[in-house]
């Protein structure tokens, strides 16, 4: 038996891997592009798939795809979608800038399956054309662009919306757990006004929280499909109602509000919605970087540092000095921020690349928001499972230092004035003293009146009487 079989395209003939179910325009791709092994990951093969289900049944109800090979088409897309044929799809991302080949891979994988399942022979397009039937009524124009919102949409609402959901609930519990605990705050890395230490985590939660408005923002401009389109946005060699009906049956089919696009010309020229998502990643990661710093640091020392929180242990922090522990979830998040940041300038160099009706940089931008989307999402579990719900307060460091700032002198300067409190300050500082007891010592207020200025919680928030 051979190992190879020849199919045809139309520059000519191709062998094949026997084995494999795509055809001759994949394998040319598969030798052009041997760049980086990195292919469409699952979230955008399970949307391709989804896509190719929705355009069967919808060329089926419009009387231009009989049941038959309608039915085999769908049940093979299907099989798409669930991950059954991942070993078909075997295109580096680096390929062709409109998605062609793998639009290509794609019909023919469906193909070659659709006729195995009818009882013919793989490679020979008979009783179902890659091309002819898979791909009727469509271009890969208008279906790569339509999969990437489909699949960007698909990640961000079941997977990130829901782990930034977890942080920020577990954020918003110590902010609870911790309201009652003064401390130093810090402007410029410099001692300032105490705040408290649940005010500090109240910060981080609301960061949170706006990233997840931002996320659900992008509902709208990822749920515009460029489906209908077809080559250049004219909608040539399509049904009028395509769009419409695949935009209808997305909906049914992934639980998300999908529609045609507006305007098809923009909607396949552009990329600007995908633009648009990763800088709400890039934003979302620059949130979590400032959150995991400043845990960092809150937890630096833990004898020489700020330590104000302590972070749970979860593995030996050196190869060479016993007992230490370093607070690696953080240095985690940092790490995906970084990369996030990074593949937002990779998105926003390839969204430039609108050549009139097209962008030819799509595939690497889809290949980049996922990643970011998926990897915020895992970091942001894993950083409120194993990180943020286990921070303690050290509660005595906290009090400690909340009365050791000399920015205290702040809430004397009404009853003083500026100047005899900035006097006072910098003596608290020369003699390394609190504050509290420069002014009793100098007579400047009675202790009754010092314990009224100086209540951390009337300080901390001011609309108290």
């Amino acid at each position: 038996m051979s190992d190879t079989r020849t199919e045809r395209d139309s520059m000519g003939e191709v062998e094949i891997p026997a084995g494999m179910l795509y055809g001759a325009q994949t394998e040319r791709a598969r030798r052009n592009f041997p760049i980086s092994g990195i292919r469409f990951d699952r979230r955008f093969l399970r949307a391709l798939g989804t896509v190719k289900l929705a355009a069967a049944e919808v060329n089926r109800d419009l009387g231009l795809l009989d049941d038959r090979r309608a039915d085999a088409i769908a049940r093979a897309a299907g099989e798409v979608a669930d991950g059954d044929l991942d070993e078909h799809f075997v295109l580096d991302i680096f390929q062709t800038g409109s998605g062609t080949s793998t639009n290509m891979n794609a019909n023919e994988v469906i193909a070659n399956r659709a006729i195995q399942l009818l009882g013919g022979e793989v490679g020979s397009r008979d009783p179902v054309h890659p091309n002819d039937h898979v791909n009727m009524g469509q271009s890969s124009n208008d279906v790569i662009p339509t999969t990437c919102h489909v699949s960007a949409l698909t990640a961000l609402e079941e997977e990130l919306l829901p782990a930034l959901e977890r942080l920020a609930g577990s954020l918003r519990e110590k902010a609870d757990e911790f309201d009652d605990i003064p401390k130093a705050g810090r402007t410029h890395l410099q001692d300032a006004t105490p705040v408290r230490l649940g005010q500090e985590f109240g910060g981080m939660a609301s960061q949170v929280e706006h990233g997840i408005r931002r996320i659900e923002s992008l509902r709208d401009a990822l749920g515009e499909l460029a489906i209908g389109g077809t080559a250049v946005g004219t909608g040539i060699n399509t049904h009028p109602e395509f769009g419409r009906r695949m935009a209808e049956r997305l909906s049914e089919m992934t639980g998300r509000s999908f529609r045609e696009a507006e305007n098809h010309f923009e909607a396949q020229g552009a990329r600007d919605a995908l633009v648009e998502a990763s800088g709400a990643l890039k934003t979302v990661a620059v949130s979590l970087m400032k959150i995991a710093n400043d845990v960092r640091w809150l937890s630096s020392g833990p004898r020489t540092g700020i330590g104000e929180i302590s972070l749970p242990a979860v593995q030996p922090g050196s190869s060479i000095m016993p007992g230490k522990v370093n607070p690696v979830m953080a240095e985690s998040v940092c790490q995906v921020a970084a990369q996030v940041i990074g593949n937002d300038a990779a998105v926003t160099v390839g969204g430039q690349a609108g050549n009139f009706e097209l962008n030819v940089m799509i595939p690497v931008m889809i290949h980049n928001v996922l990643q970011s989307a998926a990897i915020l999402a895992s970091v942001s579990r894993e950083f409120a499972e194993r990180c943020v719900v286990g921070i303690e307060a050290v509660e005595e460091r906290c009090r400690r230092n909340a009365e050791s700032t000399a920015a205290l002198a702040t809430a004397l300067a009404p009853e003083i004035g500026y100047d005899r409190a900035a006097k006072v300050a910098k003596r608290s500082l020369a003699e390394d003293r609190t504050l509290r007891d420069v002014v009793l010592e100098e007579g400047l207020l009675s202790e009754d009146e010092l314990n009224r200025i100086l209540d951390f919680r009337a300080m901390t928030e001011p609309g108290i009487p």
